[in-house]
């Protein structure tokens, strides 16, 4: 006997664990695949900010960057603990942009999205009467200031997952679609997962959020004919040992008038990007090159006093954008907006995803919904914009939440309480448990990773490898050695996974 779903949602990246949470929020059941970790691809790799674009008013994106701001506003509120707001700081050099150019712009960015509702406005600044003008070359003497949000990007993907798993959809990880066609009112689509066991999927629908390999999954595994191609672009970002003590972040304008941002990054770290470099080979594994690491170092140099050169960096990662093709000569000019097409001339529906970026998601997410929703007989209204915080976001006042996490356990290092807090937020609670000290947290693994916090990913986030804990779920990575990983890995072997 076949399994029966309303939808089948193929990719565990943020649009498609963002398509499913609001699939099984409107009473929808739901299965969704991923052949990897969640965010093992794109979502992971981004520049870890939920913002408008600020750079893209210049292409005339308006559209755009006003749902992107509006959309700030939501994900603040769902997810306080691991979004939070940020000051950018944009040092003005007149020779790349007029201070009436700029001006216009940040007025802009203020206003679009049905304006500003909680963040502090843009204004000018002169750097000899503010912190952020010690790091800074001497010859920089004013610049603006405005906000934007920070994300833990891999964060936001596990909890909407999270999030849809408690109302009732299937999240499968390692698990590939290895077949798809449409048989009648229906799509029979066989999973198999990295074990080698296989199933078949009967669905109402069908779901293809499979990222930079969209168009691929058309072409290899369901076997339509479309009109679409994707443009990979890849961006690469470096880290650093922290280059300014203060929290603030800059925005470097570029001599080919792209822009570099330096951001604080895991209290004690620098992070520099991003590039934007056609793509043509496989995306699953990109890499920084030489000439991307020099070309950040030399952007930043522009403006610090101090010298960065590739033997400073700590790690980089890369990641593949997949754009939709638009004829762009310049890979930094094609359009960061998404398509969804729903294609049910056929038979059953087929919603395909292209594009995107994180800041939008949830949008997108909502419009697919709609979509689908009128193909399948369901009218259910669209409810994420008003839904509850995501889970570990039921507190706002995350400073607050640290202080009584940091009161009811004394014993817990300031860093640790932190970090726990920012990452699980209210949660956090649930994860020590009734944890008493240090020694009651299990095996140690290096920095301040405890048995009791890789149970927990273990058994909520589908976690089941050293690398999904150290480099998504946390960037605890940067800080544990090779023996530590030796020792994660044994222990996760051991456990069973979700």
């Amino acid at each position: 006997m076949l399994e029966q779903v309303d939808v089948l949602v193929i990719g565990g990246g943020i649009n498609g664990v963002g398509i499913a949470r609001d699939a099984v929020g409107r009473g929808l059941s739901v299965v969704l695949c991923e052949r990897d970790d969640l965010a093992s691809h794109t979502s992971s790799a981004s520049t870890k900010l939920i913002h408008g674009g600020l750079r893209y008013l210049e292409q005339f994106e308006f559209a755009l960057v006003g749902k992107a701001l509006a959309e700030r506003e939501v994900l603040l509120k769902a997810a306080p603990h691991i979004i939070w707001p940020l000051r950018f700081v944009l040092p003005h050099q007149p020779h790349l942009r007029p201070a009436w150019m700029i001006r216009i712009g940040l007025f802009l960015y203020d206003h679009l999205g049905r304006g500003r509702r909680t963040l502090p406005g843009s204004r000018r600044i002169r750097f000899s009467k503010h912190v952020v003008g010690g790091p800074l070359r001497d010859e920089f003497h004013v610049g603006f200031v405005y906000s934007d949000a920070w994300v833990q990007d891999a964060r936001l993907v596990v909890l909407n997952a999270m999030d849809a798993a408690q109302r009732g959809a299937e999240i499968n990880t390692h698990t590939r679609c290895i077949s798809a066609k449409r048989d009648g009112e229906y799509w029979i689509a066989e999973l198999e997962s990295e074990a080698g066991a296989r199933r078949t999927v009967r669905a109402r629908a069908l779901v293809n959020a499979a990222g930079p390999w969209a168009a691929s999954f058309l072409d290899d595994i369901a076997k339509v004919k479309h009109n679409h191609a994707l443009r990979l672009i890849k961006g690469s970002h470096i880290v650093v040992p922290k280059l300014f003590d203060h929290r603030y972040a800059y925005i470097f304008q570029q001599p080919d008038r792209r822009i570099v941002f330096a951001i604080p990054y895991e209290r004690d770290f620098t992070l520099i990007g991003t590039t934007d470099i056609e793509y043509k080979t496989d995306p699953s594994h990109p890499t920084i090159d030489k000439e991307e690491t020099a070309y950040l170092c030399e952007a930043t140099n522009r403006y610090f006093k101090r010298n960065l050169t590739p033997a400073d960096v700590v790690w980089s990662y890369s990641g593949v954008r997949p754009l939709l093709e638009d004829k762009s000569g310049n890979a930094s000019e094609v359009t960061r907006d998404y398509h969804i097409e729903l294609d049910g001339s056929a038979g059953p529906p087929l919603l395909n995803v292209f594009g995107g970026k994180l800041t939008t998601y949830r949008k997108l997410s909502e419009e697919a919904l709609d979509l689908l929703g009128a193909a399948l007989g369901n009218a259910k209204p669209a409810w994420t914009a008003d839904a509850r915080p995501l889970p570990g976001g039921g507190e706002s006042d995350i400073d607050a939440l640290f202080d009584d996490v940091r009161a009811s356990r004394p014993w817990l290092p300031e860093t640790m309480a932190w970090r726990l807090v920012h990452n699980y937020g209210t949660r956090t609670r649930d994860l020590l448990g009734d944890a008493n000290g240090l020694d009651a947290l299990g095996e140690h693994f290096g920095a301040d990773l405890y048995q009791i916090e890789v149970d927990y990913l273990v058994r909520h986030e589908w976690a089941t490898q050293a690398e999904d804990i150290l480099w998504r779920r946390s960037k605890l990575g940067l800080r544990v050695g090779p023996d530590d990983v030796a020792r994660l890995t044994a222990y996760l072997t051991k456990i069973p996974a979700r």
